[in-house]
């Protein structure tokens, strides 16, 4: 089988361009070339020959595959290759290429990168990974290690990580390079710090492309690019919901969460300042976070879906600018939630038993009858960090006075602490709205 290197120049991609193309068409199901490629300043991924513009998503939802290509995309990221069997599957059936993840151990998590053999240990599962998939032909990309620079000082800022992260996962690049020249290899950021890209890039110099990270600030993203200063291509495997280590705070420590037609709303225009254009010339595609569900402070701050399956606005907004129009059937968009009268900023508390009154207003583009539901949930006793598992709280009873429409009189909790009290709005058509308030009783 012939073997095509990355090319760096769009010269070189032209004299091979054509002969990679007939050698993936000989090797019937075996892998794709995928290439970056440099022409005049700037850079593109290609796939045999092709170009190939990432509109990816981050998550393994196999099931809503279809809704994905329905909206435009035609990418997947994963985290790890624990459903890797499954995603590649449905990937092959709906045309969807994966940018495949290993699960490296973090320092944040507690794995000690001086422990030689746990570090070993590490590398053979990671040899087994891509011996095992790297022949798929709907494997795009691998990210072999998530957020390494992640470890957070007292303060809530970034420090560094023991170089040996990154040595090891130089050796991981390495080995990709000698045993897979079809498919190019990348690693993450959390954040885009010029000072952590630069020193990962001494123990990591041949990753072919750099990945960052970035929630509010992926508005700032051309800017970012231009002050890192590294002549590399540029993919974003995270972006999304305004994160919650971003958003304001109650003043016992619960973070505000937008309602899901602020997310969409401010989105869209992160994703424009973000990508239109590509000024820097080296974005090769991104994938939004998350296409699932998941809980992280709370059930639906990240999902795109909610945890019955159900899509919010954030989707449509994808839709949209990967395609240029909305879908027919748009979600409700909840635009605002209060408590007696008074937004979360305000630092609501309640008295136990108190006559309290919810107001969500909700948009519904299409005019559709909407119906709302209530949850009301402790909050979260144990904080994860880096996207690890979180115990979602468990539902509590709703003490219902009255409702009628985007309007709920409860009776607050007789026990004393911290609560949050959510909004579903449902349009009958398969899509929803979404909105919480944390509030203190006391």
């Amino acid at each position: 089988m012939l073997h095509c290197t990355f090319l760096r120049t769009a010269f070189a991609a032209l004299l091979s361009a054509s002969v990679c193309a007939q050698a993936a068409d000989k090797s019937g199901s075996g892998p794709q070339d995928v290439d970056i490629v440099k022409h005049q300043g700037v850079y593109q991924l290609t796939v045999n020959g092709e170009p190939f513009d990432v509109k990816g998503v981050g998550g393994s939802s196999i099931e809503s595959f279809p809704l994905l290509v329905e909206i435009g995309g035609n990418s997947v990221r994963t985290w790890s290759t624990r459903d890797a069997d499954e995603v590649l599957a449905a990937a092959a059936e709906h045309d969807i290429m994966v940018a495949m993840g290993f699960d490296t151990e973090k320092e944040l998590h507690g794995f000690d990168y001086n422990d030689e053999a746990a570090v070993a240990e590490q590398f053979e599962r990671f040899k087994a990974a891509v011996q095992k998939y790297k022949d798929h032909p709907n494997l795009l990309a691998w990210v072999v290690a998530n957020e390494p620079n992640l470890l957070i000082n007292d303060d809530g800022s970034l420090k560094d990580v023991n170089p040996k992260v990154y040595v090891a996962i130089n050796d991981m690049i390495e080995y990709i390079h000698r045993e897979d020249p079809h498919h190019p290899v990348t690693y993450t950021f959390a954040g885009a710090s010029r000072d952590h890209i630069q020193t990962a890039l001494k123990y990591t110099p041949e990753v072919d492309f750099i990945s960052v990270q970035l929630y509010a600030d992926v508005a700032n993203l051309p800017e970012i690019i231009r002050q890192v200063g590294v002549d590399k291509p540029y993919m974003v495997t995270e972006y999304g919901a305004i994160g919650h280590w971003e958003r304001p705070a109650t003043e016992w420590g619960r973070e505000i969460e937008e309602p899901s037609g602020i997310k969409a709303k401010t989105l869209a225009e992160r994703m424009r300042s973000a990508f239109d254009g590509n000024p820097t010339g080296q974005v090769i595609g991104s994938y939004a976070f998350l296409w699932g569900q998941k809980q992280e402070r709370t059930p639906t701050w990240y999902g795109m879906f909610n945890a019955d399956g159900k899509p919010n606005a954030r989707i449509d907004e994808l839709a949209r600018y990967w395609t240029g129009e909305y879908p027919d059937n748009r979600a409700p968009l909840a635009m605002s939630i209060t408590l007696n009268g008074q937004r979360a900023e305000q630092n609501v508390y309640l008295k136990p038993g108190e006559r309290a009154e919810l107001t969500v207003e909700v948009t519904e583009p299409d005019a559709d009858p909407l119906r709302y539901e209530w949850v009301l949930m402790k909050e979260v006793q144990t904080r994860s960090q880096g996207g690890a598992f979180e115990q979602k709280p468990d539902e509590l009873p709703v003490e219902i006075i009255s409702e009628s429409g985007g309007k709920l009189v409860f009776a607050a909790p007789k026990e004393r602490g911290d609560y949050r009290i959510f909004s579903y709005t449902y349009d009958g058509k398969g899509k929803v709205g979404n909105a919480n308030f944390p509030f203190y009783v006391k």
